[in-house]
């Protein structure tokens, strides 16, 4: 079945945090995932915020931001019952398709490692893993 893909606006806040509640998706909802941080991300140039719809349903979803000499794909989310259909893979085209338009040559992903459906998503799209890097983060607050 052919399901709409298409950009995500303001608008779409709430749909996009049901879906991320429904697929067990962590968000920091005081932070950088509130609503007022994602209406202004979701206007950036650099950021490719796009949903996938059943009819009116949002069933999928995937972040992909630029830092200038990488693209990064975060949040991918796929409606647990819709889940085994390879959508994950449609969204990761999507993505990779605008950020290759901003000329970026290298995308990536982070992946939690007990995140095994992102894990085989992103390996059947071609991507390597690395298993020496490790990540380190440092953040203002925990809601960042």
């Amino acid at each position: 079945m052919d399901y709409l893909i298409r950009p995500l606006d303001a608008t779409d806040y709430d749909d996009l945090i049901a879906l991320w509640d429904r697929s067990g998706l962590p968000y920091r909802p005081r932070g950088r995932d509130s609503r007022d941080a994602i209406a202004n991300e979701v206007k950036r140039m650099e950021t490719c915020f796009q949903g996938m719809f059943d009819g009116d349903k949002m069933i999928g979803a995937i972040i992909g931001t630029s830092d200038g000499r990488k693209g990064w794909i975060n949040r991918l989310a796929i409606d647990p019952d819709y889940r085994g259909q390879r959508l994950a893979g449609l969204l990761i085209e999507e993505c990779e398709k605008a950020l290759r338009e901003q000329g970026l040559k290298v995308i990536a992903a982070l992946i939690e490692e007990e995140n095994l459906p992102s894990i085989a998503a992103f390996k059947r799209a071609g991507y390597h893993y690395h298993s020496e890097i490790y990540y380190f983060s440092k953040r203002e607050t925990d809601d960042d």
